[in-house]
């Protein structure tokens, strides 16, 4: 599995971060940061943060 995200399309609202904590999360400057290839056990989470998303800026492959 390979996630993606549109930074141009993403306003940093953090539902992904808290639909999936251990893919996504916001460094010190509050960026956020993400696992590009995470485990295919964690497929459910990447869905559920990709839907939760308002700009729909995750994608996943």
């Amino acid at each position: 599995m390979k996630i993606t995200v549109d930074m141009e399309a993403c306003l940093l609202h953090g539902q992904c971060v808290i639909a999936a904590p251990e893919i996504f999360s916001f460094d010190d400057d509050g960026g956020l940061v993400w696992v590009a290839a995470p485990d295919e056990g964690l497929r459910d989470d990447a869905e559920a943060a990709a839907d939760a998303c308002p700009e729909q800026a995750i994608v996943i492959a």
